[in-house]
């Protein structure tokens, strides 16, 4: 089954950050299961998951708002592995920053594109 959002580059390399940041925090400290891994895991999900319920909405206006949480979910995530490396429980991630600076890009150029239509 295939939906409006599988077609859309923001979900797509949401998806991929989400594998990039379950591997990354599986080597994390196992006594940080239940803090900065399940938080960093819960925060990427959300990413995508925000995407593709904006996307099956009725409005650009609706679309937008999802983008704007699924951006702050983002935003939570690069705090978290920002907290991670500077307590040095890992060693920074040129993949994960990669992914996280793709992912950015695109909800913002969904943003803008979403804005110039609601002008």
């Amino acid at each position: 089954m295939r939906r409006k959002h599988h077609d859309l580059l923001a979900w797509q390399a949401a998806m991929t950050l989400v594998e990039t940041v379950y591997d990354f925090t599986a080597a994390l400290p196992r006594d940080e299961a239940f803090n900065l891994t399940s938080q960093m895991r819960r925060a990427v999900v959300s990413v995508p998951s925000n995407i593709a319920e904006g996307a099956a909405r009725m409005t650009a206006k609706e679309f937008g708002h999802f983008l704007c949480i699924a951006r702050g979910s983002l935003s939570e995530l690069e705090t978290q592995y920002m907290l991670v490396c500077r307590l040095k429980m890992a060693d920074p991630s040129k993949q994960l920053e990669e992914g996280m600076h793709e992912v950015f890009g695109l909800l913002g150029g969904l943003l803008r594109k979403l804005n110039a239509q609601l002008v």
